[in-house]
């Protein structure tokens, strides 16, 4: 990552206003139709999560705005993306693991597996956010919820998906998630952008 000028890109504006801001944080919902990633996941026998995590990495990496990311009082660039999921440890805890994004989900894949399997065994964070601009995601997966809003730390301004269990219908399977961003990164219509084309990756993923 390297620090660039606010003033030299299109989130000057931004930058001004919401830096200092005491709550820049932005949260969005949006009811997604995953029967897609349910039934690859059932055929393939691949994890759900990781599908999810596959497609949010690849709706971010078209939009440039996830390429950048205010940390303290400065602006950060990144080449690449990472996606960040929580996984219980052997501990009963849970630890924090970043998954670099391919665009190769067979890599990805075995990224996930690796990792996360690497992380449980030894409860030890696995930290990209020197490299990646980190997108966090945390899955409920045991738990009915409507949505829920992320705390803002004023530490960590990455943003952040929540979800919980996904619904099941006659029709369609839905999962509803919470996306949480902060105003400098983005505006709203890169992050109602973003959802839309999670969505859309999902709808078209094949494995």
């Amino acid at each position: 990552m390297k620090e660039i000028n606010p003033k030299e890109t299109s989130r000057a504006y931004a930058f001004q206003m919401w830096m200092k801001a005491p709550m820049p944080m932005v949260t969005f919902f949006k009811t997604l139709n995953v029967s897609r990633l349910r039934r690859i996941s059932r055929r393939n026998g691949v994890k759900f999560n990781m599908l999810m995590c596959y497609c949010i990495g690849k709706a971010a990496s078209s939009i440039k705005e996830f390429y950048l990311l205010p940390v303290d009082d400065k602006l950060m660039q990144y080449d690449q993306i990472a996606v960040n999921t929580i996984v219980a440890n052997r501990e009963g805890e849970v630890s924090s693991c970043d998954i670099p994004y391919s665009t190769d989900i067979t890599q990805f894949n075995h990224d996930y597996l690796r990792l996360t399997r690497q992380v449980a065994n030894s409860s030890i964070d696995h930290d990209l956010s020197q490299e990646s601009m980190v997108i966090g995601t945390s899955a409920l997966a045991q738990y009915n919820i409507d949505g829920a809003v992320g705390m803002y730390s004023g530490i960590f301004n990455n943003p952040f998906l929540i979800w919980g269990k996904y619904k099941r219908g006659l029709i369609k399977t839905t999962l509803t998630v919470s996306f949480q961003y902060h105003h400098t990164q983005m505006d709203g219509a890169h992050a109602a952008r973003f959802l839309d084309n999670v969505q859309k990756e999902i709808n078209q993923l094949t494995i």
